[in-house]
């Protein structure tokens, strides 16, 4: 069976704590309910009564239970589609497959209805990763190839994009595709400790983890560098202030959206060290609208005005008249950490040994929501100039950095002289 937090998800949602029992009693069978919710209850008491044996049906009749079976391998292959890249879960699903077929024609053309769709799901996730493998093999540092093809790079983001309510808008398209490849089950992967509720320790090891999860958060700090690397570019300081106050207005329309990662990703950029300390170039600038985005991104009070954006950004989209008003794009990094801090601060056993269904119900309410969010179809239209820019541009490292900064705004003290002499002496001098 797949991860225990996995394949509770997949319990509560195909209906089978709720049909099992109809008994008003806490205990059935070694199972605990309150207020007909399952709390808690032995894996091997759980197992008893889903599978079938000679001497018992859980629903009496495998005909009728087929219909069950039917819907948990449609949520299954949709929700964690993961699962089934290895081999023996695939043969299992075509095992499975077959005997339903045998019942009657209906099961039989919705089991091959859901073998369809999941091939043609595993086949778009490995397009996928294929193309960030590529992106990821093409990425270079900007000072290398500013000194061996400095004509290549010579545009900038201004001059690509113009409108900072279009670049949001492509950023929004950038978030919603990735979102769209991460599957739930990564979140838990990402952090996940093995413990005895799986006997077969080895079962699942070979499978890939958190790889789009992983992903999306280093098109997060892409997204940080780039910013700050296009304000760190421009040798005079009125152009070096014209693109903070570009990206000021990048990360207002991202806020609109309710794409709070890009808004994130750019006041991370934005309050880089090598960003910050251009005294010179904040001074030409009006920061009122950056304070206000800096206030609703403040992590005091464990980010409570982020969490009050995103419950409206939520609410929203639950009563939303159009796809745009749908997009809820969570700053992903808290959204980890917040999973983290369930998974690790609830037991996965009781202390009668019971499987903790408590906790996986919670943990799968918050990536069930998460789930709704990232279905959503990005309303704008594409510019595959502008998406190829954000995607490939080259960035300058932590290093070059600091370097164009001390190049725009000479060191103020001792210390960043001393950096500024040691990296032009070493990076300077690199081919």
């Amino acid at each position: 069976m797949p991860q225990t937090p996995t394949f509770a998800a997949m319990f509560n949602s195909s209906g089978y704590s709720r049909h099992l029992y109809s008994s008003s009693e806490e205990n059935c069978g070694g199972l605990f309910y309150h207020d007909n919710n399952l709390v808690s209850g032995s894996l091997e008491a759980l197992i008893q009564h889903l599978v079938p044996t000679v001497d018992y049906y859980p629903d009496a009749k495998i005909r009728k239970l087929a219909p069950k079976i039917v819907q948990l391998l449609a949520e299954w292959t949709e929700i964690f589609p993961y699962d089934f890249r290895d081999e023996r879960m695939m043969r299992n699903l075509k095992d499975m497959t077959l005997k339903i077929a045998t019942l009657d024609e209906l099961h039989r053309n919705t089991m091959q209805q859901i073998t369809q769709n999941l091939i043609q799901k595993l086949a778009t996730l490995n397009q996928y990763e294929e193309v960030l493998s590529k992106l990821n093999a093409t990425v270079t540092d900007r000072l290398t190839v500013l000194k061996t093809k400095p004509q290549s790079i010579q545009r900038d983001i201004v001059t690509i994009c113009s409108d900072p309510y279009t670049l949001a808008q492509q950023l929004t398209h950038i978030e919603l595709e990735r979102l769209s490849h991460i599957g739930p089950e990564e979140f838990v992967q990402a952090f996940a400790h093995k413990d005895t509720l799986d006997n077969n320790k080895n079962c699942f090891n070979h499978l890939k983890k958190a790889s789009n999860l992983e992903a999306y958060v280093e098109w997060f700090n892409r997204l940080s560098y780039l910013v700050a690397t296009e304000i760190c570019m421009p040798v005079k300081k009125k152009h070096r202030a014209r693109v903070i106050e570009y990206f000021i207005d990048v990360a207002r329309e991202c806020f609109n959206i309710g794409n709070f990662n890009s808004l994130m990703a750019i006041i991370s950029g934005m309050n880089m060290s090598p960003v910050s300390r251009l005294k010179k170039t904040w001074a030409k600038i009006k920061t009122a609208k950056f304070d206000i985005l800096e206030h609703q991104m403040d992590p005091s009070s464990n980010f409570y005005n982020y969490r009050t954006a995103l419950r409206g950004a939520a609410q929203r989209s639950m009563t939303a008249h159009s796809t745009r008003e749908k997009i809820v794009i969570p700053f992903c990094s808290l959204l980890i950490k917040d999973i983290y801090f369930l998974n690790e601060g609830c037991t996965n056993r009781l202390l009668n040994g019971h499987v903790n269904f408590e906790k996986f119900w919670e943990l799968a309410k918050q990536v069930s929501e998460f789930m709704t969010w990232k279905q959503v179809e990005c309303p704008f239209e594409h510019d595959r100039k502008i998406l190829q820019y954000l995607l490939t541009a080259p960035v300058f490292s932590e290093d070059t950095l600091y370097l164009a900064s001390y190049d725009s705004e000479s060191p103020e003290n001792h210390v960043e002289k001393e950096r500024w002499k040691s990296l032009r002496s070493t990076l300077l001098t690199r081919v």
